[in-house]
């Protein structure tokens, strides 16, 4: 999933990380061709639909949802302008060099005072995004939890953007002309590193989890018999229960992590309104993204483009330097409000780019739809029945709507809409006469 992170220096690896762990895949692949008897198949299964009630309260919540995302990406380049042309960036730089000689205390005051400025612009839309989730019950977090997740998000970021940032301008230091490429270089690595720890030390801090085995050793025996299938190695100490209940109504079963982080996550909502076949389908999905290399992939892609992102970045805020520098205050790039043009660029790379990341994904997403699908064949009693079922249940809980705007989907849809998830899931099955797996043999 392309998620909202909050402007701070850390969106220079944030924004390349939320998409990394959305999981997508570059190269489009055509969804196999139907036989007669997958046609058949199809028309016997229900297409994906809502009863009244709740889809007039799916197509309000989804017209939220869109209002907000926009005007949360607008919005974070905005602010970024408005800060600039205020003169706030400058106040910020001047105060955080007459408050301490040592460049360290200058760089995280900096980015304090950056950090906290964005957090209050962001406030509002963060607010109504929170309220309407609880209006519309895809969110149960009580305020008190939710603000306090906002603060543990804030310590983090802070301490890890100072010191990205401390390093961005060590390296502009010793090479003024190519510090985009010998930064690129430390920033690929700490985005692997992120994907490696954040299972292990940056989601227990957010959600509790606890072994899996302990609650539902029936499901440990079932997602190790489909690990097995699959090919990767995730031991049962390894498999989690996550309290998703606790802040979320929504369902999701995932595989997280790389190397020794790899671990298996079930929520317990999941568990509570899900089939075991369900839970197994959803899990599925998620493993092929394993099995398939998606995330390897992916991280040579987005690293790629993130040097891309770079060089743009280096020369748009040259640019903007030499034009607008003196009335924003900030005389050249070894100066630490500079950082906040370089995001400004990277920031609009970003909104500008976003339909081809999202068509990206719903790519990849497509193709862990198949190898679910196909992963559950032998498990399960109906593979189609069974995929179908799951996204209805997903498209309830979370207010999907059945007709999304196709313009919307294009530009802003991470995964194919539930519609066509649950077309394609009754018309696919391999196993009949005259079809083909893809990843598994008959």
């Amino acid at each position: 999933m392309i998620r909202q992170v909050r402007i701070s220096i850390l969106l220079l690896l944030s924004v390349v990380l939320m998409i990394a762990l959305s999981k997508p895949c570059f190269s489009q692949q055509q969804a196999p061709q139907q036989t007669q008897a997958q046609t058949q198949q199809a028309e016997k299964l229900p297409a994906y639909s809502l009863p009244p009630d709740k889809l007039a309260k799916a197509v309000a919540f989804s017209r939220l949802r869109v209002t907000l995302g926009l005007a949360g990406s607008v919005w974070g380049i905005l602010q970024l302008l408005l800060l600039l042309a205020v003169g706030a960036v400058g106040w910020m730089q001047r105060t955080a060099i007459r408050t301490s000689r040592n460049r360290w205390a200058q760089g995280f005051l900096f980015v304090f005072l950056l950090m906290l400025a964005t957090t209050l612009l962001s406030l509002p839309l963060d607010l109504a995004g929170h309220h309407f989730s609880r209006v519309y019950g895809i969110s149960v977090q009580g305020w008190g939890s939710w603000f306090w997740d906002m603060t543990k998000s804030f310590l983090i970021s802070f301490v890890f953007g100072g010191l990205v940032m401390m390093l961005l301008f060590w390296v502009i230091r010793k090479s003024p002309r190519r510090w985009w490429f010998w930064f690129w270089i430390p920033a690929v690595a700490l985005v692997v590193l992120m994907v490696f720890v954040a299972p292990v030390i940056l989601d227990p801090l957010f959600n509790k989890f606890e072994p899996l085995a302990k609650s539902n050793p029936a499901l440990v025996d079932r997602l190790e018999q489909m690990t097995h299938r699959g090919g990767i190695n995730i031991p049962p100490e390894r498999m989690f229960l996550m309290k998703a209940s606790e802040k979320v109504t929504v369902l999701n079963a995932y595989v997280t992590g790389i190397g020794a982080s790899k671990r298996v996550v079930v929520w317990d909502n999941s568990i509570e309104r899900a089939t075991p076949d369900q839970i197994s389908f959803i899990f599925g999905h998620e493993m092929g993204h394993y099995v398939l290399n998606h995330i390897p992939k992916t991280l040579v892609f987005l690293s790629l483009l993130l040097l891309v992102e770079f060089y743009i970045g280096f020369r748009g805020m040259q640019w903007l330097l030499r034009r607008y520098g003196a009335r924003w205050g900030i005389g050249s790039q070894n100066d630490w409000g500079s950082v906040v043009v370089l995001m400004l660029v990277i920031s609009v790379l970003s909104f500008v780019t976003q339909p081809v990341m999202n068509a990206y994904s719903r790519s990849h997403e497509h193709i862990a739809d198949i190898y679910g699908q196909e992963s559950v064949h032998g498990i399960v009693a109906d593979p189609q029945a069974t995929a179908v079922g799951t996204f209805q249940l997903l498209g309830e809980m979370g207010l999907e709507e059945p007709q999304p705007n196709r313009y919307i989907e294009f530009w802003l849809f991470s995964h194919p809409s539930i519609t066509h998830r649950v077309a394609f899931a009754a018309a696919y099955d391999p196993w009949v006469a005259g079809g083909h797996p893809q990843y598994f043999q008959k």
